[in-house]
């Protein structure tokens, strides 16, 4: 009889299907292998642990959103595309964007640092925003982010239905506030306590 291998590949997709559907409170050992239909053990030869298979699963799917949804252009300007590429996303995936950047359990800091690096690589690309100091790029991205991430629940709920060009009015309406003022406050920024 032949021997089943399952691959790491095949650990993380199982992984990816467990969290898409029920998000990372479920997140087990039982439960992935479940997924695949094995006991757990080949989990814990290719991970050291569960975190170690979070993380390399979260770090996964930030490589897949980054490289396939938010580099999509839509507008020519990279925040808005960025943002229109996050509103879109969870509104086409919404489980899974409630596991990565809402659930508690989820992508957390992680997916907070990785966000924020795509974020700040992408609009110093854009000729009107390459000159922004780190303050008004983290200010930038935390309103971005905030009114994003709210308009996104907003609308899976149907609470909102905006149009496309609403959405670019709202975003380019924060972007405005914040190139216009004199933004040195980084309260948000959770490093600082």
């Amino acid at each position: 009889m032949r021997h089943k291998v399952y691959t790491r590949e095949h650990i993380l997709k199982a992984a990816y299907d467990l969290i898409e559907r029920e998000g990372f409170s479920n997140f087990t050992a039982r439960n992935v292998a479940t997924q695949m239909g094995v006991s757990t053990q080949p989990i814990y030869l290719e991970f050291k642990n569960m975190e170690d298979l979070k993380q390399s699963l979260i770090e996964a799917i930030l490589k897949e959103l980054t490289k396939k949804v938010f580099s999509v252009e839509h507008t020519g300007d990279k925040l808005i595309d960025i943002s229109i590429n996050y509103i879109d996303f969870a509104q086409k995936n919404p489980r899974l964007f409630m596991a990565m950047y809402l659930d508690e359990k989820g992508g957390g800091k992680t997916t907070y640092d990785h966000s924020y690096s795509f974020f700040k690589e992408s609009t110093l690309q854009q000729k009107e925003y390459k000159d922004l100091t780190d303050e008004y790029i983290k200010a930038l991205f935390h309103a971005t982010w905030i009114t994003l991430t709210g308009l996104a629940a907003l609308m899976m709920s149907k609470v909102l239905v905006p149009s496309r060009q609403q959405i670019i009015a709202i975003i380019e309406q924060n972007v405005n506030a914040i190139l216009d003022s004199n933004y040195e406050d980084d309260s948000l920024d959770e490093t600082k306590e």
